[in-house]
């Protein structure tokens, strides 16, 4: 571990974590290749204690409403979460397999904490996030935002397959509006619902098949830019503290995992 880094690898993969900016993977390599977008803001970070957006920053618990600063103007609604902007604490740390904790504080009201678990194999990543209330029970969401490269330099722009059961109609404010609709071609910045689990393939043809899977059931799909693609497994919808909250009890903790796994096609 050097500079607040931490490098699992295994194999011909390695992977490391930037635990004090937001616990998010800030490499992944395959035989040498980089599959994540590079940068401060990029490679793939946890989505806790929410995912995507809450409308205009405010979420209700009971008879309680709750502000959450708008971290990303002129953008009027909270994105991502909390854990993307804090640093995290290494527990334990071995060759392929590494825990990270940070304890829940302001702006979010509620005490708790949430640990990530990242696990690597030659041939397969993967993520283990939970999510546990000290005292009052809150609602909350958790998932990953990854940023695929779109293209490894090694050949053709990465192809996207999935089948998703519906997509999450997006008003004008980019919020979902409640209903679902048949899936629509891209590009995307849409959240589709997968109740099987999420399944969806990214292929660089002639480079490398990636598939991410989880027991999740809604993944957000994001390429509008040309640098990359997301594929975010999360345990809910955005805007879902308000619209599908999911009560964190100190018996009862939010537990979600994926994983990423991957074969040569060159």
């Amino acid at each position: 571990m050097t500079n607040a880094q931490t490098t699992l690898t295994a194999g011909k993969a390695a992977v490391t974590v930037d635990q004090e900016n937001g616990c998010r993977l800030s490499s992944l390599r395959i035989d040498g290749t980089e599959l994540l977008r590079q940068g401060p803001k990029y490679g793939s970070f946890p989505m806790v204690p929410w995912c995507g957006r809450i409308a205009y920053g405010r979420f209700r618990n009971g008879g309680e409403t709750h502000q959450m600063p708008l971290n990303h103007l002129p953008h009027p609604h909270a994105l991502h979460g909390t854990g993307r902007d804090t640093a995290w604490r290494v527990s334990r740390v071995e060759d392929s397999f590494a825990a990270f904790t940070y304890d829940l504080a302001a702006p979010w009201p509620y005490p708790g904490r949430v640990t990530q678990l990242v696990e690597l194999a030659e041939d397969s990543l993967t993520l283990t996030m939970g999510v546990e209330a000290a005292s009052d029970s809150f609602p909350a969401q958790a998932g990953w935002h990854p940023w695929f490269l779109r293209n490894l330099g090694t050949g053709r722009d990465v192809e996207l397959d999935f089948a998703p059961a519906w997509q999450e109609e997006r008003g004008d404010d980019h919020l979902p509006t409640g209903r679902r609709i048949d899936p629509l071609p891209g590009p995307w910045d849409d959240c589709f619902g997968m109740p099987d689990g999420v399944a969806v393939t990214l292929t660089w043809p002639g480079a490398l098949e990636l598939k991410v899977t989880s027991r999740a059931e809604w993944v957000v799909v994001y390429d509008e830019q040309d640098e990359a693609v997301c594929v975010e497994p999360q345990s809910g919808p955005p805007n879902g503290l308000n619209t599908m909250p999911r009560l964190v009890t100190p018996i009862d903790p939010l537990e979600i995992s994926t994983t990423w796994s991957w074969r040569s096609l060159a």
